[in-house]
């Protein structure tokens, strides 16, 4: 099988075999997490600095879990779009 026809055949591939946002937000979803609760952590340490009360680490992480899936999922539709558009040329 010569490389044209594979990439023919992949651009004929069925709908059901592409990842859907979903599904690529919820491969995504322990990055965001991460993210989220870092991101959590090291605002308090800003508003410490600014004279308010530290964050305790689990409650960033806590939060994480919680804002981790609006994240999740924007940055698989995201991702979605860019495969969409990069299988589209």
């Amino acid at each position: 099988m010569d490389p044209s026809s594979r990439t023919e055949a992949a651009r004929a591939a069925p709908e059901s075999r592409r990842w859907s946002p979903r599904k690529i937000a919820l491969a995504l979803y322990p990055l965001a997490v991460g993210a989220a609760a870092v991101n959590i952590f090291f605002f308090g340490l800003l508003a410490q600095h600014m004279g308010f009360s530290a964050f305790d680490p689990f409650w960033a992480i806590g939060a994480g879990f919680v804002l981790g899936v609006p994240f999740a999922l924007v940055a698989g539709h995201w991702f979605r779009a860019r495969i969409d558009e990069a299988e589209a040329d």
